[in-house]
């Protein structure tokens, strides 16, 4: 398959497009974790659980390595000058944020969540299906004419090929202005591998790194040089053949509950209706699932666009996200793909939509206020949390988890207020 060059003229063309990697990588995470959410813990035999507790494994080691591009991307962006996003447009998205080619929706661990994951994830050049649930409602943008001066939407039919056109770009502008013109950013708003503790994580500070950084995403996702087998598409592969074999062996094989991404209400960027939780039990454990999850991304927002944090903050910080998404997101979503969707949908359990609620932008620059603004939601959450413990033990377990992770906040805020740690980490 020959795809279109992807055509960058300049810096806002880069912005662009790496604003379209952030979303785009963002949404394959949430479509990664809610398949793994959806596998059954119990009511297989031994081989089928086996599998798919392998199968959970593998979904949540790629779903965390797709954090680690959504995080990379942030380090290309803050190096060209960028504000870093983690705002996205909510599911399913067909025609629109992207390119038709890609399509995006949350589905259960099964047949059409296979195929559309190793569409997804195909090199560059390879020619493959999407699930029929995917099917293309409109034509291809048109190319980006010599001379236009604003950004728009470009066609890329794979990941691999929207990086490519990234890298190739970030040189052709190296060539024209100079690396230090192109790589303004300040080397201070990277995260490095001991901040984020990713020994792959790459600091952008030039081409080089750059190119370093892209190169990580497209070989965990492709494959380097059509070497996939060790890759998502290869993983996702080898997951693929396992299935088939077990549906083979037993037709009568699921294992999966049937979740669906159910919504608490309407997404206010979405047109036609989408399906809403009437159960409410579970649109309370739906509520709670959506925040943690708001929590994290504002918190990741706040580690990559941190101000005058100390490193003892930025540690705080990211310790946080990392045990929302461990110890409240994990277990309440995966909790919520047990529970009934409602009466309008007979037979189906719910799932995390990943809600988001509005046009979600960066809190103020200002480091005090942005910390008592995460810590005043963070105990909003556990305050909710607590409201429902009584009668839900995964809950409850999800309460002393924000609250622990509020207190943490709560007392490195104090410590720098304190004058004990000073910005820049010196005391």
């Amino acid at each position: 398959m020959t795809e279109p060059p992807i055509v960058i003229e300049h810096r806002e063309h880069v912005w662009y497009l790496l604003v379209q990697a952030s979303q785009l990588e963002h949404m394959i995470m949430c479509q990664y974790l809610f398949a793994e959410f959806s596998l059954k813990a119990d009511g297989l035999t031994e081989e089928q659980q086996a599998a798919v507790d392998r199968w959970r494994q593998e979904l949540h080691g790629i779903a965390v390595q797709e954090m680690l591009h959504l995080a990379l991307v942030a380090n290309l962006m803050s190096a060209i000058g960028a504000a870093p996003t983690f705002g996205r447009p909510n599911f399913p998205q067909s025609c629109g944020a992207f390119p038709p080619s890609i399509q995006l929706r949350l589905l259960p661990f099964g047949e059409a969540a296979l195929a559309h994951f190793l569409y997804l994830e195909r090199p560059e050049g390879m020619k493959r299906h999407d699930a029929a649930e995917f099917i293309s409602c409109a034509p291809p943008p048109e190319p980006i004419a010599a001379g236009e001066i604003f950004p728009r939407a470009q066609e890329f039919a794979t990941v691999g090929h929207l990086y490519r056109g990234i890298k190739d770009g970030l040189t052709a502008l190296v060539a024209k202005y100079g690396e230090e013109q192109v790589f303004c950013g300040s080397p201070q708003a990277q995260a490095t591998p001991e901040l984020f503790r990713w020994p792959e994580m790459v600091a952008v500070t030039d081409l080089a790194s750059a190119c370093a950084a892209i190169d990580e995403i497209i070989e965990q996702g492709e494959g380097a040089q059509g070497a996939w087998q060790d890759a998502h598409y290869g993983r996702f592969l080898k997951i693929w053949e396992e299935y088939h074999a077990l549906r083979a062996a037993d037709p009568a094989f699921e294992p999966a509950h049937p979740a669906l991404g159910a919504f608490t209400r309407q997404p206010f960027d979405v047109g036609e209706p989408q399906p809403l939780i009437g159960d409410p039990r579970t649109l309370a454990l739906a509520e709670l699932c959506n925040l943690a999850y708001e929590a994290i991304l504002w918190l990741l927002t706040r580690f990559f666009t941190h101000t005058d944090e100390s490193e003892e903050e930025l540690d705080v910080l990211i310790s946080a996200a990392i045990t929302t998404m461990a110890a409240v997101l994990r277990p309440l979503g995966t909790e919520l793909c047990r529970r009934p969707a409602g009466p309008a949908h007979p037979g189906r359990t719910a799932g995390p939509a990943f809600e988001m609620y509005y046009l979600m932008d960066n809190v103020v620059p200002w480091r005090e206020a942005a910390w008592t603004v995460l810590i005043e939601r963070l105990r909003q959450i556990a305050e909710r949390c607590a409201s429902h413990a009584a009668t839900d033990p995964v809950i409850a377990a999800a309460s002393e988890q924000v609250t622990a992770v509020a207190d943490a906040l709560d007392a490195a805020r104090a410590k720098a207020a304190s004058g004990i740690t000073a910005p820049g980490g010196s005391a």
